[in-house]
């Protein structure tokens, strides 16, 4: 019999727990680079066993634990490849999932790429709060980092750095008339309801030009201002505009807090970042996890003690 923990209880004294889904529950979206319909189911999790994807369209499929070191592609998304079998585009979803402080979660996907749903971590963060959460038997592992480890390539550069609570500061640099220079830095000190309100709806966003090349290459066939914020030679294309003055850079913490939940943890550290993408945001994950000496797991015996601020479960359910 498998043991979730007690998914009953709610200690608000006690040690602060690893959290796990209530129920299981499904949504449908459309690939990005398909077109086509993708199933996602979320099921419960034992406690210990993290996030693991599994593809419901292949008879047999082995797990696919949610590892940096099982990201092989990182062309405009987090790919993993685990014994020839891939799951794409998962750094929405991971974000939503770190940014509720779920621990434990089985994913079933029914093709090789999480659906791009409206290109931001809202939708996945809707039907996970309608499944509900539950605390369980075991103490949430937080991983410390202790010394500054900084990854560049070229001008671009990621950094985790020693910081009581969890901050992400990013930084981009498009010269563009659609990319108001005044709005190209932004800073999340992070907790569940800054994630919620200032973070989850940020969308991803694509020159035209790339859109129309890819196409030709049969990729983002399911791309579109639905799921996008589309931008020109000049403007942004959405007839909406956009939902913040710098969703741009909010969406690319966004991306980066999905990219580095893959370390398998919630962080202590003060991210920063230069014009970094998924490639970069992989290659410090893998930098800080190569030496033991970079971090360490810590426990907090209550949500007093810990510096990051999650929601108590009983706000983290609505009805659905």
């Amino acid at each position: 019999m498998v043991h979730y923990g007690n998914c009953n209880k709610i200690c608000e004294k006690a040690v602060m727990n690893q959290r796990t889904i209530n129920r299981a529950i499904a949504i449908t979206g459309i690939g990005l680079h398909s077109g086509q319909p993708v199933d996602l189911e979320f099921h419960p999790q034992p406690v210990n066993t993290g996030v693991v994807f599994e593809r419901s369209d292949i008879a047999d499929c082995a797990p696919i634990p949610a590892s940096a070191f099982l990201v092989q592609d990182t062309m405009m998304s987090s790919n993993l490849v685990f014994g020839g079998t891939r799951v794409g585009t998962v750094e929405h979803l991971l974000s939503a999932i770190a940014g509720l402080g779920v621990d434990n979660l089985l994913i079933r996907v029914s093709a090789s790429e999480i659906p791009i749903m409206d290109g931001s971590a809202a939708p996945f963060v809707g039907v996970l709060l309608q499944a509900g959460f539950c605390e369980q038997d075991s103490p949430k592992k937080f991983l410390k980092i202790v010394r500054p480890v900084r990854v560049k390539v070229d001008d671009k550069w990621a950094e985790l750095r020693p910081y009581d609570g969890f901050e992400l500061n990013f930084e981009i640099d498009f010269d563009h008339p659609a990319f108001d220079k005044d709005f190209q830095h932004a800073q999340l000190r992070f907790s569940t309801q800054n994630f919620i309100e200032e973070l989850s709806s940020a969308r991803t966003f694509g020159f035209l030009r790339d859109i129309e090349t890819l196409r030709k290459n049969n990729l983002a066939l399911g791309g579109s201002m639905d799921n996008a914020i589309v931008i020109d030679e000049a403007k942004i294309l959405n007839a909406e505009g956009l939902r913040f003055a710098d969703e741009f850079v909010r969406h690319k913490i966004l991306d980066a807090l999905g990219d580095l939940y893959l370390i398998g943890y919630p962080i202590l550290g003060r991210f920063n970042a230069y014009k970094s993408g998924h490639a970069l945001n992989n290659l410090l994950v893998r930098e800080i996890l190569s030496d033991k000496n970079n971090y360490k797991f810590v426990t907090f015996d209550d949500n007093v003690t810990c510096p990051i601020e999650y929601l108590p479960l009983t706000s983290l359910t609505v009805e659905g």
